[in-house]
């Protein structure tokens, strides 16, 4: 098996952040995300609030990037809550890269002083309910009919982790 390694993502990161991020996109039905991202306009996204978010990357040992998890606030949320999304490159799932991601996301929540983690999944999306779930997430909220970008509408799941 491949060694993962999981550091701080950082702006040399994004081009393969957003090739891996776009293959999802365009395999669809696991995120709510359904336009393709730029590296710049992810880099806007994941590295926007360097003082309350944060996020990392998990590398196989020839550099490929495996996935990536960023935490950050989230204007529906309390001030002591931040929001996650977790990306792993597909045909990668199963293999501990989102565990890895997760034990790095945990201690830098803590560290930026949130006391709880939202993870919003799609409920069409099994592999994720089952990730956060594994994670120890706990359902506290259900959103019908949310409307994506493409005009097509899904239901939601709020799931919480307290880190406290």
């Amino acid at each position: 098996m491949t060694q993962i390694s999981i550091q701080p993502g950082t702006q040399a990161d994004l081009r393969q952040t957003a090739d891996l991020l776009n293959e999802i996109i365009a395999a669809g039905g696991t995120t709510a995300i359904t336009k393709t991202m730029t590296k710049e306009a992810l880099g806007e996204w994941l590295m926007a609030n360097p003082e309350d978010a944060t996020w990392h990357v998990a590398l196989a040992e020839n550099g490929t990037l495996l996935g990536f998890q960023w935490i950050g606030p989230y204007a529906a949320l309390p001030p002591e809550a931040c929001d996650i999304g977790t990306f792993v490159k597909t045909g990668q799932t199963g293999m501990g890269i989102g565990s890895k991601l997760f034990d790095a996301t945990k201690t830098a929540a803590r560290k930026l002083g949130y006391e709880w983690i939202n993870a919003e999944i799609r409920a069409d999306n099994a592999g994720g309910l089952a990730y956060y779930r594994s994670r120890s997430f706990e359902t506290y909220a259900r959103k019908s009919d949310v409307a994506l970008a493409d005009g097509s509408t899904v239901d939601k799941i709020h799931k919480r982790y307290d880190l406290t």
